[in-house]
């Protein structure tokens, strides 16, 4: 919206310069006589604005805004079709990869039959329509194909070429050998994602950063090539080095490198001394050596005349958070930011991330610093400054979890979150799956739950898709308020989530449905006997066809416990054919399922028969009762022979599985008390 008052305004403001012609040339075919009305008009002085740079998207950008974001909407790159909407997290992340992939096979046709895309119908000519070069061991190349190559960040094919050219005995400068060190330090001698591969950056990311920091750097290879290649060695060279070993975790030849340039007396610039405040960790091993160090670097920035900046009061802050304890690396921590502010260096958000890893620690005291930060940056729109920066709302997030429980604050850092642009911080997929894990799981358990509810609906299932842990949780908090309507709406979600194979998740909603019968005097409750039967229904006919299926872990189905809570639900429901479906399958697979049903749908079965007039199925169940060892069997073998009016061989069948006692005459009382 911003931008688009700044084009209104401007869009004015041009118009009265381009007005401003027409209006003198009025003045001068005026007659003289005019000329004294209009002496005591003040003329108005045109201001030409400053030129404002705009960008190819902000036009987008501000149409955007006046629209603003719809968390009911499906993500745009989603087919505008409800058959196509994906809702669990694993066909959000097929649907998303398998469009890029396309894209990537179009790209890839495009380079191999390159012969076929020779037209040039835009002009200038758009490079990303054109195919790219191929080189090969026989390919003629120059120097210029070098700096496009090292341009274009193609760092295999600028080897290659470089290869090629030395082979060739072509020189190539001393500045181009820098910018090649440059690339093949900073990417490890290895291509890199593309940008325009946004969906597979998105998800890939997630796993990037969860891999253990271990030394990936290429030992003898071309960067270490090119730089004892050179006959003088200036201070671009150490910094491109020290700073891509540094990044890629070959710690010691870093560590080499830079007291070799102490020795010779060769000055570094600050982003390498970064670099090497990063690594201080690997460097020593005890947390005073650590933090000496840090001193060390320190000092020798100083002594060079160099100004620290923000990368060195985040990169001194990781070595903090290496520190053990509790006192020290506070005191280090709170020691350092203050220096740097009174420098003028004001913290990113990275900066954040790492206090609240210092202060709030697993197993320390508990600490109000979110707070503080919170103090500090609320309503604030930041821009990325570091790459730790992503790492601070997640972080946040689960601070107000499960160090500080404290709901009201979350509400705080989500409403920070949704600031601005400052949601492009949020890092990728992962961590923003664990964001909102954390804040349904911390609302789920404090929150009244019609209160919880209405973020539930605001977000699920197109921001994000709860995973198994956090759908347990909301189902415990329905179940601890007693809010049974909501049953049907969240089994719908998990049949969407794919949840529907989660045992536990199965057992409870099947635990709560049992425990909690609706109240026919309740108009929430109206049809929910029979929509409770129906998903009873549904989740059986669900994990049969999973034990059916071909490669099935178990070939049982359904467990003897949530055979017998299905059977319940059903015989409350008044359904015959769906209550005799599933006591047949107890019964003829009895010897494998695992686990007794309980025998309260035993009973209700039983119950359900009498209603139908069905004393042959009664008997089964009563057979079922009676070889599984129920104690309750002559209870229920007398109230079947008290409802019915049997037959010689059914009351002798009685008599065989309970007993004689079973087929004795008693008052409508204990009849009564035995079918309960």
């Amino acid at each position: 919206m911003y931008r688009l008052r700044l084009h209104s305004r401007n869009v004015l403001a041009y118009g009265k310069v381009l007005s401003a012609p027409q209006s003198t040339s009025t003045h001068q075919h005026k007659p003289a006589s005019s000329s004294s009305a209009e002496a005591g008009v003040t003329k108005e002085k045109i201001v030409i604005p400053t030129r404002i740079e705009r960008g190819p998207t902000d036009i987008l950008m501000a149409l955007s805004a006046t629209v603003g974001f719809d968390p009911t909407a499906p993500h745009y790159k989603y087919h505008d079709d409800p058959y196509l909407i994906p809702t669990s997290n694993a066909n959000k992340k097929t649907f998303a990869l398998a469009q890029e992939a396309g894209r990537k096979a179009a790209h890839w046709i495009r380079q191999e039959n390159a012969h076929l895309f020779q037209h040039k119908e835009a002009d200038p000519p758009v490079q990303a329509y054109v195919p790219t070069m191929v080189y090969n061991e026989e390919s003629k190349v120059e120097t210029t194909d070098l700096q496009k190559l090292i341009d274009s960040v193609e760092v295999k094919d600028a080897i290659l070429v470089y290869n090629l050219l030395k082979k060739s005995e072509i020189e190539v400068g001393d500045e181009l050998k820098q910018q090649l060190l440059e690339l093949v330090c900073f990417y490890n001698h290895e291509d890199t994602l593309p940008e325009q591969f946004i969906e597979e950056r998105w998800f890939r990311q997630g796993t990037v950063g969860r891999e253990r920091q271990r030394k990936t750097w290429k030992d003898f290879e071309l960067a270490e090539e090119l730089f004892h290649g050179l006959e003088t060695k200036r201070p671009e060279h150490y910094c491109a080095m020290i700073r891509g070993m540094a990044r890629f975790f070959q710690v010691e030849k870093a560590w080499a490198l830079y007291q070799e340039t102490i020795e010779k007396g060769i000055e570094l610039d600050t982003n390498t001394f970064n670099s090497l405040l990063h690594i201080a960790s690997f460097l020593k091993e005890s947390y005073d050596k650590r933090w000496d160090l840090v001193c060390e670097v320190m000092t020798t920035m100083k002594q060079q005349q160099l100004r620290p900046n923000l990368g060195t009061l985040n990169g001194i802050l990781q070595t903090v958070t290496t520190i053990g304890g509790y006192n020290h690396p506070r005191t280090y921590a709170l020691k350092t930011l203050a220096e740097f502010k009174k420098i003028g260096i004001e913290p990113s958000l990275a900066t954040w991330y790492y206090m609240l890893v210092i202060f709030c620690r697993e197993r320390g005291p508990v600490s109000h610093v979110l707070h503080d930060i919170m103090n500090e940056i609320e309503g604030v729109e930041f821009t990325i400054q570091d790459p730790k920066d992503t790492f601070f709302f997640v972080t946040a997030m689960d601070v107000c979890r499960n160090h500080l429980h404290d709901k009201e604050l979350a509400k705080r850092v989500n409403q920070l979150l949704h600031h601005g642009e400052n949601y492009n911080l949020i890092g990728d997929s992962y961590k923003e799956s664990i964001y909102y894990r954390h804040y349904f799981t911390l609302l789920a358990t404090t929150e009244p739950l019609e209160s919880f509810l209405e973020t539930y609906h605001l977000l699920v299932p197109n921001v994000y898709t709860p995973e198994p842990s956090v759908m347990e949780d909301i189902l415990r908090s329905v179940e601890m308020n007693t809010a049974i309507e909501h049953i049907p709406l969240l089994w719908s979600h998990m049949v969407q989530f794919d949840h529907t194979n989660r045992e536990n998740l199965v057992n409870l909603l099947l635990h709560i449905m049992v425990t909690n019968e609706p109240s026919r005097d309740d108009p929430k409750h109206a049809d929910l006997v029979q929509r409770f039967a129906n998903i009873a229904w549904d989740m059986w006919n669900r994990m049969e066809e999973r034990a059916a299926a071909p490669r099935a872990t178990t070939s049982t189905g359904m467990p003897g416990p949530m055979l017998g809570d299905a059977l319940l639900l059903c015989a409350r429901a008044g359904d015959y054919e769906k209550a005799t479906a599933v006591f047949t399958k107890l019964s003829k697979d009895q010897n494998s399922i695992v686990g007794e049903p309980r025998v309260d749908g035993l009973r209700e079965f039983v119950n359900l028969c009498i209603t139908n007039r069905t004393p042959s199925v009664a008997i089964q169940c009563l057979q079922y009762c009676s070889e599984n060892g129920y104690p309750e069997s002559v209870d229920i073998g007398r109230h079947i022979f008290n409802s019915f009016a049997l037959d010689q061989s059914q009351v002798s069948k009685i008599r065989s599985l309970v007993g004689a006692e079973a087929v004795k005459p008693v008052s409508p009382k204990e009849d009564a008390a035995a079918s309960e």
